[in-house]
């Protein structure tokens, strides 16, 4: 029988079997979500020219005050400049976003300004403030968004306005989502009498096609080998199988058996923690598969600590734990075993409120919990006030 390991233990073990991902082309309208593959250089300077922050006049005369009066000899607007020269008399209209005329020193807010006919006169004396936006003030040509990096909206909107297109990003990965048991049904179909519908793929499922898989929901395999490697014929080619439940101890559990038969080598067995000790991976040629504990809570508490991380690193993201946070209790807690304790939990006006309780078949707690509160093995009561380590869901 395998020693249980660690959880960064496993986690290490897990990305020893990630491949570099391949990288494909997309338009910036399918780029939300997608991991850029390489640096991106801006081709051009933002803004490109000299604009001007607000509505009002252009003058050449750095020294005005109030009461100066100016002849008003033209118009700028975006997309549309003042072609000639301002004197020291001189004014042109101009909207924000137009280039500003050669030689401008300021620009006059329109509040500032009173106009009669093709005249000004200044109001108050100007702010220190020219309202002008210098070239490249943004950004300059050469400038650079970096890689690896998930793209949100403000990175796409700035690609966009280095003038490009189309950008090189990581390939989602395909993962196949494995359940198994006779005791299961599919959401939609009617129980019987001992059966229970299975839910963990479904959340699995959405998890990880939110952080950029592209997850597919194989057939329930039912407690028969020949059942599960029909499944699993299913799964081949894809980047992960997923297997939920079948991997524990009891006489039932086929997956480990019919997992070495089709020739998955394994590297790990048994996590010292819980919810989810009964975890299991390997390398099925260059699929990763994960065995998942069958416990609703216990899969997903696995997708979040164990799962996650591994499409990260499919996606060419960095390769890391969950990133941990602390804050104080809310109220005590009990001494923990030997195994690092994933505890649902609620963060809520800046303290961890601990859920009395832990179950790891209990969804509708999993639900209400918003973070995962951990304990580390062994470790001694604490009280309300101590901090605590956690990690948001």
């Amino acid at each position: 029988r395998s020693a249980m390991i660690s959880v960064q233990a496993a986690l290490d073990a897990l990305f020893a079997l990630v491949k570099k991902p391949s990288v494909e082309w997309v338009d910036l309208t399918k780029a939300m979500g997608r991991v850029l593959a390489r640096p991106m250089t801006a081709l051009r300077d933002q803004p490109p020219f000299d604009a001007s922050a607000m509505d009002g006049y252009a003058i050449a005369q750095p020294a005005a005050k109030r009461g100066d009066r100016y002849r008003v000899i033209g118009e700028a607007a975006a997309g549309r400049r003042f072609e000639g020269d301002l004197t020291s008399d001189t004014a042109v209209r101009i909207f924000t976003g137009a280039p500003v005329p050669a030689g401008t020193s300021a620009i006059i807010i329109q509040e500032n300004a009173i106009r009669t006919a093709d005249r000004i006169e200044l109001s108050e004396d100007p702010n220190a403030q020219s309202h002008i936006r210098p070239a490249g003030n943004d950004f300059k040509a050469g400038s650079c968004l970096t890689a690896p990096k998930r793209l949100n909206a403000a990175d796409i909107a700035l690609l966009a306005s280095m003038n490009i297109a189309q950008i090189p990003v990581y390939k989602r990965p395909t993962i196949a989502l494995l359940s198994t048991g006779d005791e299961l049904v599919m959401p939609g179909e009617q129980p019987g009498p001992d059966q229970i519908l299975a839910s963990n793929t479904y959340g699995l499922a959405a998890l990880l096609n939110s952080h950029g898989a592209e997850c597919r929901i194989l057939p329930i395999a039912r407690d028969t080998s020949a059942s599960l490697k029909a499944t699993f014929a299913l799964a081949a080619g894809s980047d992960m199988v997923l297997t939920i439940g079948g991997a524990s101890v009891g006489d039932h559990d086929l997956v480990a058996q019919v997992a070495a038969d089709i020739g998955i080598r394994q590297s790990f067995y048994k996590i010292a923690m819980r919810p989810g000790k009964p975890l299991m991976a390997g390398a099925w040629g260059d699929t990763i598969m994960i065995g998942l504990p069958g416990n609703p809570v216990s899969a997903l508490v696995c997708g979040h600590i164990f799962v996650l991380p591994v499409v990260n690193a499919l996606l060419g993201l960095p390769r890391s734990a969950p990133i941990r946070q602390s804050a104080p209790l809310a109220q005590d807690v009990a001494a923990n075993g030997p195994r690092e304790h994933y505890m649902r939990a609620k963060f809520h006006e800046g303290r961890v409120h601990v859920f009395e309780r832990q179950d790891s078949a209990l969804l509708s707690v999993l639900a209400e919990a918003n973070i995962l509160a951990i304990r580390p093995a062994y470790a001694a009561p604490a009280t309300q006030g101590d901090r605590i380590e956690y990690i948001p869901l």
